[in-house]
């Protein structure tokens, strides 16, 4: 097996940056929660959360629509709920990718019921070729081929969400 980098830490960087400023704009004297999709999603946050200017709430929520596979189930099953009561808040929900779009559009129609302010999306990955559902992104990332990545929270069976790049995986 074979890593080659798709995206360096630097692009990385660099997009994470523009967002948190555009997210810092959008929600100056707001009450904004910074909802995390773990795992994949955590060093994004972390990273995000850093960058934006002002004060925010960090929760997290957990959903499987993966499994060991490599091909989205499209069934979204909440393994942890957030903690904080979000009712008349600004959600920001922060994930890793986009790609089908099943995940976020179940989690938006969610948080949409639980009496948000307003519920928008962040991902530092897009993959618009893989989409199955039309939602909008309100703080896209960086658009990728339709292949498999991993790195920067992204994992394959648990393993490479260490790298500090976004990596495709090449079979030898």
């Amino acid at each position: 097996m074979k890593i080659n980098v798709l995206i360096t830490k630097e692009q990385l960087e660099k997009k994470t940056v523009e967002l948190a400023e555009a997210i810092t704009r959008d929600y100056e004297g707001k009450e904004l929660v910074l909802v995390g999709v773990l795992k994949g999603g955590f060093i994004f946050l972390s990273d995000l959360a850093r960058k934006i200017r002002m004060n925010v709430a960090i929760d997290f929520i957990s959903v499987s629509s993966y499994g060991n596979s490599t091909e989205s189930m499209g069934v979204v099953k909440i393994i942890k709920d957030v903690d904080t009561d979000v009712v008349g808040k600004h959600v920001l929900i922060v994930e890793d990718i986009i790609d089908t779009g099943l995940t976020l559009n179940y989690l938006k129609d969610l948080f949409n019921t639980k009496g948000c302010a307003s519920v928008k999306l962040a991902a530092i990955l897009d993959k618009p070729e893989r989409r199955k559902v039309d939602i909008k992104v309100d703080y896209p990332g960086i658009k990728i081929p339709d292949k498999f990545v991993v790195g920067y929270g992204l994992d394959y069976a648990g393993n490479y969400r260490n790298l500090p790049d976004v990596c495709v995986i090449e079979e030898m």
